[in-house]
């Protein structure tokens, strides 16, 4: 907490994973702005270093033991730093994380995100806190620190019920429970007023927005459309179980909904996919992108995919080839199966060994990065509508933004008259995952 000292405290928030766990860390930068504290990049001059951890796979899990392993060492020399661990592998490792690494001073799950201040408060008074139990997620009245001034992450729905057989989130972020369409509605008008251009709804399966609550996605976007100054909006992630014909049509007629669709499929193969309990055929998922492009043709198709899950054959991972390339992805997340503590595939015989797995990934990864290569000369020539959002990192005389689609594009130009601007560049170069052109 901070102290009567003239200089105030500093907090360093170091975060992995996903868009969920961005916008948590969002909100606990926040919180932690709202008690006094300075958020610093750097995490060897801060009085308090929070990691917002994820336990989705097993490399991200290590690397998170490898940077509070260093943390450790600096407590060790000065126990006035605080030492917070967040997030899933908090959620997923609870008391035990204690046991390994005592000098933590507070583990809390993602469903606790909104109680950081008062997990402190217990901090300060000599306590050292787990905070794990199941809650019901309550509405902060914290704003978030956002790192973006144009484009905002807005949570609509936390957890997730669906029991795939590979996925911890279900154990480490809870059971679904949707925010009201009134807080959203809110919020996004809040960040209307703020002079934000875009909002990117997030959930870990956010089409199943509202089933708790008696309402439905295509609704809330249809609620929130008429926001004044938002230009543009977004949502992720998708379900092919939940991605209906309503929630299609409603996207193709709302102008302000961005042609781009984030929709896992993660296997081509549908004995695969049975063994996963994804509850769809890759039939059916082919069904659904066919609809999408029926009403938007232009639209982006982007999604995950796991290589090397036990008991894959190489004629079913050839499945998954296909469906790559028969549909066109613009991008793919794509992974290696990672078994996870307490997963039902972790326990399955059949597991591959590693040089399969990495083989598999790489032959998929070349034939993603040739097929975003194609989609993306469609772009060649055109004027596209581009939101600039910040200076280009490898050169300062560039600026940065993404079309509708969510392509990445470079332009010549100055950040401080462009940010936030709606402006066209036409393309003249097209990569495999972002174009560059000039402003028309």
């Amino acid at each position: 907490m901070p102290s009567t000292s003239t200089r105030p405290k500093t907090a360093c928030l170091v975060t992995f994973g996903c868009q969920m766990n961005k916008a948590d860390s969002e909100r606990m930068a926040g919180a932690l702005c709202h008690l006094g504290y300075r958020i610093v990049e750097e995490t060897d001059s801060a009085d308090l270093v929070l990691f917002n951890t994820c336990t989705i796979r097993d490399n991200a899990e290590q690397k998170v033991y490898s940077y509070l392993g260093q943390q450790v060492r600096r407590k060790r020399r000065n126990p006035e730093i605080t030492l917070v661990l967040a997030g899933c592998v908090a959620q997923q490792e609870g008391e035990r994380l204690l046991r390994r690494v005592p000098e933590l001073d507070l583990v809390m799950g993602p469903q606790h995100v909104n109680r950081l201040a008062d997990l402190l408060e217990r901090v300060a008074e000599g306590e050292q806190v787990v905070a794990t139990e199941p809650i019901e997620i309550f509405e902060d009245i914290t704003k978030p620190r956002r790192d973006s001034a144009v484009t905002a992450w807005v949570n609509i729905i936390y957890g997730c019920n669906e029991g795939c057989t590979y996925c911890i989130v279900p154990s480490v972020r809870g059971r679904e429970q949707s925010r009201t369409p009134e807080a959203i509605c809110q919020e996004i008008w809040q960040l209307g007023e703020q002079g934000y251009k875009e909002v990117t709804l997030l959930g870990q399966n956010i089409d199943a927005y509202g089933r708790d609550i008696g309402t439905n996605l295509a609704a809330l976007l249809r609620s929130i459309h008429s926001a004044p100054g938002i230009e543009r909006i977004r949502f992720a992630t998708s379900h092919p179980r939940y991605f209906s014909d309503e929630l299609i049509a409603t996207c193709a007629e709302l102008p302000k909904v961005c042609e781009h669709f984030h929709i896992p499929f993660q296997s081509g193969d549908n004995e695969v996919l049975r063994r996963m309990a994804r509850g769809y055929t890759h039939q059916s998922y082919r069904a659904i992108i066919d609809k999408i492009r029926e009403q938007m043709p232009d639209a982006a198709i982007s999604a995950d995919l796991i290589v090397g899950f036990p008991g894959e054959s190489e004629e079913q991972f050839l499945g998954t080839l296909d469906l790559v390339e028969a549909i066109g992805f613009d991008a793919l997340n794509t992974a290696a199966y990672s078994p996870r503590p307490g997963t039902a595939a972790a326990r399955w015989s059949g597991q591959l060994d590693d040089d399969t797995k990495q083989d598999r990934l790489q032959r998929v990864n070349r034939l993603v990065a040739a097929v975003a290569q194609s989609r993306s000369q469609r772009y060649l020539g055109r004027k596209e509508q581009v939101l600039i959002e910040q200076a280009s990192p490898r050169d300062p005389e560039q600026v940065v933004g993404r079309t509708r689609t969510n392509r990445l594009v470079y332009c010549k130009g100055a950040i401080d008259a462009l940010r936030g601007q709606l402006v066209d560049v036409r393309i003249d170069e097209a990569r495999a995952f972002s174009l560059s052109g000039q402003l028309v």
